[in-house]
């Protein structure tokens, strides 16, 4: 039996940005999706025991199912001729903007190599995945997948030219507690990402401004995670949520767990991910922010994950 992991994610900034070449900055999670993959007499059969948002897992069966056949295809292997079953499970909550369709790839690709004694690098198992990521997201950037498949803190930058992506492994100097509020609305990432371009395209000025911005941001978010200067990361953060809803990715659900958090203390508050519902993500140092910021979320009847940036390790 194959077995392999993936690194979940949450994006400090740049979502959405990065899919137009601006840089963007994401951060592994101590939370991953595991696979477990066995050869099968017929077809391929998936069982996800992934706990998160009510429904997730049906909704996205189509688009799972499109992403092992790219998969098997990125590595050589026939989809029609291909038989296995594959359980995904672990610690990672399959909500929305947690890249779980990037971990769960890199996860049933390390697997599917392990069970069939393919040799493949971590940079191979990235680009599999992000074949992958397209049956979710259309026109992915590729953070997600690079995130799951290195882990730590990323900088990126999607080339728009073909060519080879800009990814940075970044330290941090130590990881930090964050809390990430689901609004258990299932988003759909692809539709999410059409739509800006769309937007982008009748309001050239309008969105290049934003953009432009948007680049200034990550730019003073890598600094300020360099000098690990939490407050101003934070304060970074919630700039990024705002040009977030100019370009309408926002929704109501997450700009209210959005202030929720900074009320009760988080440095900074901001969706993340593809939006348009999913997740948000509250920057929280300290066990006892952590934790004040997680039971107000709870208190309004949402769920909650209590993790961690910057980790290397699951």
């Amino acid at each position: 039996m194959g077995r392999g992991s993936g690194f979940g994610k949450t994006i400090l900034f740049g979502e959405h940005f990065v899919v137009h070449g601006v840089p963007g900055i994401a951060s592994a999670v101590d939370s991953a999706a595991d696979a477990h993959v066995k050869k099968a007499a017929k077809g391929i059969n998936v069982t996800d025991e992934r706990t998160g948002a009510k429904g997730y897992a049906e909704k996205k069966k189509l688009q799972q199912l499109e992403s092992i056949e790219r998969m098997l295809t990125a590595m050589n292997m026939d989809p029609q001729k291909t038989s296995m079953d594959i359980w995904l499970g672990g610690n990672l909550p399959g909500f929305s903007g947690l890249g779980a369709s990037a971990a769960s790839s890199v996860a049933i690709a390390r697997a599917i190599a392990e069970e069939y004694e393919l040799v493949l690098s971590d940079e191979q198992i990235n680009d599999i995945a992000y074949e992958a990521e397209k049956a979710y997201a259309g026109n992915p950037s590729g953070i997600d997948n690079t995130a799951a498949t290195f882990g730590g803190l990323i900088w990126f930058k999607k080339n728009l030219n073909k060519g080879s992506n800009e990814i940075e492994q970044l330290s941090i100097r130590e990881p930090v507690e964050i809390v990430i509020g689901n609004t258990g609305i299932v988003a759909n990432t692809k539709a999410m990402v059409a739509g800006v371009a769309q937007r982008k395209e009748q309001n050239p000025e309008e969105y290049a401004a934003i953009f432009r911005y948007a680049e200034e941001l990550a730019n003073k978010g890598r600094k300020a995670l360099d000098e690990f200067d939490l407050k101003q990361v934070g304060n970074l953060m919630n700039e990024s949520h705002q040009l977030l809803q100019q370009i309408e990715v926002s929704c109501n659900e997450l700009d209210y767990l959005v202030e929720l958090a900074r009320k009760q203390g988080a440095f900074g508050a901001k969706m993340t991910g593809g939006g348009g519902g999913g997740c948000m993500l509250a920057l929280t140092p300290g066990k006892d922010l952590q934790e004040k910021v997680a039971l107000a979320i709870e208190n309004e009847g949402f769920e909650v994950l209590r993790t961690k940036i910057g980790v290397r390790k699951v």
